[in-house]
């Protein structure tokens, strides 16, 4: 089985899945497109290939979205927002119609994001997706993400916050 690594050195050392298109079921191979193809290339022409046309997105910063255009403009948003965008896919979980995982997104801070000015620094977050699938096509997407962690990496250092630092 193999497991890329990944090769950003300012990132928590974490493997990916072996992401083998032949080893995948079809539901975690479009989950798979999804991210490495849709996601990481910013190919807004897969989304007619993966989603129903009225499928519901509640994505990991927040934002819920209806249909293809909608979604599509907020993939558009967030890779110019973060240049270099990579979604790393970590675990996938499979249960009849639902695949749900575990994710670390990241990408260099190019944009104002969360009211904070572009730093030029890698930041992430984890996120966890669960697709529902109609068919072989995605009826509806529900992200989790660990929103205030990728909100603390974008802002420069602040007194008062949380710090679990015992030095």
């Amino acid at each position: 089985m193999t497991h890329r690594q990944n090769e950003h050195l300012d990132l928590p050392r974490e493997e990916e899945i072996d992401l083998t298109p032949s080893r995948l079921s079809a539901q975690k191979n479009v989950v798979r497109v999804f991210y490495k193809d849709l996601w990481d290339k910013a190919d807004l022409g897969l989304i007619p290939t993966i989603f129903h046309p009225d499928f519901t997105f509640r994505g990991s910063l927040g934002p819920v979205l209806v249909g293809h255009r909608q979604f599509g403009e907020y993939v558009s948003w967030l890779t110019e927002t973060l240049e270099d965008y990579t979604s790393d896919i970590l675990e996938l979980v499979e249960e009849g119609d639902r695949v749900s995982g575990k994710l670390r997104f990241h990408g260099i801070h190019r944009r104002t994001m969360f009211g904070e000015a572009p730093t030029g620094r890698r930041v992430w977050w984890y996120g966890a997706p669960i697709f529902t699938f109609d068919g072989p096509l995605v009826s509806d997407l529900w992200v989790l993400g660990d929103v205030h962690g990728l909100q603390s990496r974008l802002a420069p250092a602040k007194a008062g916050g949380l710090s679990f630092d015992r030095r």
